[in-house]
């Protein structure tokens, strides 16, 4: 539900951004000159740059590029607008150049630009904890990546060479914490994808959880879980749904089945049978479920699903509602310790305004 209200929000600005944007237009001094002569060829002058920032991101990209462009530049011409006028009046001058369009469709290519650059160059983010429990070694090291959605934003190839650069990290244990796959994600991509991953050399293995992308929304996706699990398996990647396994005697990794799932247990029941004299780390694709999982004694809970926010200011308006604990980063409740990660990629919107796109570097290291 709340996801169709934001495409509901969307779709209205954007045809909201679509009638000003085109009045916009017809303000420029060479369209106003025209109207004098020609109404409606001024109009039409003023629809065509409109029509083509709505239509090219089609061809060329997907429906979402041309929503976040027209919404971005609606936004940016209004405030503009705002201050142009503040200053015109200040200053009791009448300007008749369009400055404000001027600057407003500089500053939206410069920012969505950015925002392209942060949402397809992948960055390593690192943090370093550490742990009164024992670990059976001095330091451990794992690599997380989450929303990857395989072939929407970051190609087939891309991966590969971000699988090759987690390899060069030695990591001892590799987590996915869900939406590996996307609904639109192929066959292909999906095979090519499970190679890559399955080509790190970690330690103790590799691990996933599902996301709510993973199982698919649509039936016309060209395979199924079913094909993706066997793939995994295959490539000696383990799928953890509501288990907990206990890796070189020595430390806990617990995957949860995704909050979408009405069947996936609450976190003490997963914990049950857990020895907690050792170290525990939970991956959870949805960061919203802190209390139980600090309360249950988790020392570390490693979550995706927000992007990091994506859109400005998507993420902190999921805090304000209550939709997730964190949108990004990593903080401590009592002894346990969460991260969120924005993703090594992105969903179907190609931009990043508000985060950029990583993989995860955690270092534990034991207090002797």
């Amino acid at each position: 539900m709340m996801w169709l209200i934001i495409f509901a929000l969307v779709l209205i600005a954007s045809i909201a951004g679509i009638i000003f944007l085109v009045s916009g237009f017809h303000r420029f001094s060479f369209i106003k000159k025209l109207s004098e002569k020609n109404k409606k060829l001024s109009w039409a002058l003023s629809v065509v740059p409109v029509a083509l920032i709505a239509v090219l991101p089609v061809l060329f990209i997907n429906v979402w590029a041309t929503m976040i462009i027209l919404i971005h530049l609606f936004i940016f011409w209004l405030v503009c607008d705002l201050i142009g006028k503040l200053v015109r009046k200040l200053c009791k001058k009448e300007m008749h150049f369009n400055i404000e369009g001027c600057i407003a469709i500089v500053s939206t290519a410069v920012y969505l630009g950015i925002g392209w650059y942060l949402a397809h160059h992948v960055f390593r983010t690192e943090y370093t904890l550490t742990t009164g429990k024992k670990l059976g070694q001095d330091s451990l090291r794992i690599v997380e990546i989450a929303d990857l959605h395989a072939g929407i934003t970051l190609s087939c190839d891309e991966f590969d060479e971000q699988c090759r650069r987690i390899n060069d990290e030695k990591p001892d244990v590799v987590i996915v914490s869900g939406d590996f796959v996307d609904d639109d994600t192929t066959e292909e991509e999906m095979l090519s994808a499970c190679r890559s991953l399955g080509s790190i050399n970690a330690r103790y293995g590799i691990y996933f959880t599902l996301g709510n992308h993973d199982k698919g929304y649509y039936s016309s996706r060209g395979f199924s879980i079913e094909d993706m699990y066997a793939e995994m398996e295959k490539n000696s990647i383990t799928v953890l749904e509501d288990k907990a396994v206990l890796v070189n005697d020595s430390f806990y990794i617990i995957g949860r089945k995704d909050k979408s799932d009405e069947k996936r247990l609450e976190m003490d029941e997963l914990m049950k049978d857990v020895d907690k004299s050792r170290y525990i780390i939970v991956s959870d694709h949805q960061p919203n479920d802190y209390d139980n999982e600090a309360d249950a004694g988790a020392d570390l809970v490693l979550s995706g699903h927000t992007h990091g926010g994506h859109i400005f200011p998507a993420g902190q308006i999921g805090l304000i509602i209550g939709a997730n604990d964190s949108i990004y980063g990593c903080k401590t409740r009592g002894s346990t310790n969460f991260i969120v990660t924005s993703g090594i990629s992105g969903w179907a919107i190609p931009f990043k305004t508000g985060t950029v796109s990583e993989y995860v570097v955690i270092d534990v290291n034991e207090i002797k």
